[in-house]
């Protein structure tokens, strides 16, 4: 393979079209094509900002993986695409740029593959799947600092409990939800340190929920 196909085959991996990859790196379409037929080679302006973006730049020019340090330390294994296997992007929770209501433009730490079919049995869709590092102790027990937890956000409804990624005044947080009556929500921290915080509807304008986390990587101690 050259480099306009290795780089086609990573454009394909982390799921984005000719026209996005093209935006991220700065260029229009046509030179995205004309750079995965290899009848052009992008410049090193165009390939530090897509490996923003999670595009593996060493294996593009070289042809060769040096895997991903994150996956390593948590045990997992170096997988290379295939056709069951979906990317899915972690981000830091503490390495937010923007406001935090979307991931898009946010430095991706890795990209971890996942069964498709096994995302399916969860009741996951792939598409709507990111993860995210865990910061802090108030969920210790549940969520340890430094664990991966994949989150859903095409599940934002706090009607079922459970532990949602949230944005609350411009900080991403990790907490479990209750909704009270008249339409409150009870932010619970299940390390019994931290006192839970109520949110009145008043104050709704401040909260979103970002989607409900579903599974849990981390270290078993």
């Amino acid at each position: 393979m050259n480099i306009g196909e290795r780089l086609k085959e990573e454009r394909e991996r982390i799921g984005l079209s000719q026209t996005a990859l093209a935006q991220i790196g700065g260029v229009g379409k046509t030179t995205q094509i004309k750079y995965e037929k290899g009848s052009s080679s992008p410049d090193s302006a165009y390939l530090s900002a897509v490996s923003e973006e999670g595009v593996d730049i060493f294996y593009v020019l070289k042809g060769q993986r040096l895997g991903t340090p994150d996956a390593q330390a948590l045990g997992l294994p170096v997988i290379e695409p295939g056709p069951d296997l979906v990317p899915v992007k972690m981000y830091d929770i503490e390495a937010a740029a923007g406001s935090g209501r979307s991931f898009e433009g946010e430095p991706i730490q890795t990209i971890l593959q996942f069964p498709k079919s096994e995302l399916a049995e969860q009741g996951l869709d792939a598409a709507q799947i990111v993860g995210v590092k865990v910061r802090g102790d108030s969920m210790l027990g549940t969520l340890d600092d430094g664990d991966w937890v994949l989150v859903n956000r095409g599940n934002r409804d706090p009607k079922q409990e459970g532990v949602f990624l949230l944005l609350v005044s411009g900080e991403r947080r990790i907490k479990r939800v209750q909704r009270l009556a008249g339409g409150a929500l009870y932010l619970i921290s299940d390390n019994e340190l931290y006192q839970p915080e109520m949110i009145k509807p008043q104050d709704m304008g401040d909260v979103e929920i970002l989607g409900r986390c579903e599974i849990r990587i981390g270290r078993v101690v």
